[in-house]
């Protein structure tokens, strides 16, 4: 299991999202569940993106909701962690 952690944007946009979806924050926080379970959880529908976002990774929390994350290793510990960087619909985070 890995540890989540956010960044800065993705904090900001995500107290924006729930604030204007409340009814999605209960998929989005059990989205973060299956996250540090396991980030190939099928009903997240994680898949690696390509162009500009190469290196990340989408999951869907939700019929018009994605998160974009990266897994990265925390060079203190050597422990793998996910870090969450943009949240919002397909539109706004692609």
């Amino acid at each position: 299991m890995r540890s989540i952690r956010t960044s800065t944007k993705f904090d900001r946009l995500y107290a924006k999202f729930i604030r204007n979806n409340q009814r999605l924050q209960q998929d989005v926080e059990r989205s973060f569940i299956l996250l540090a379970e396991d980030t190939a959880h099928p009903e997240l529908k994680s898949h690696p993106l390509k162009g500009q976002l190469w290196g990340f990774s989408a999951c869907s929390c939700g019929y018009d909701c994605r998160i974009i994350f990266q897994i990265r290793r925390d060079e203190a510990t050597n422990e793998e962690y996910i870090l969450l960087v943009d949240i919002g619909t397909h539109d706004e985070v692609y």
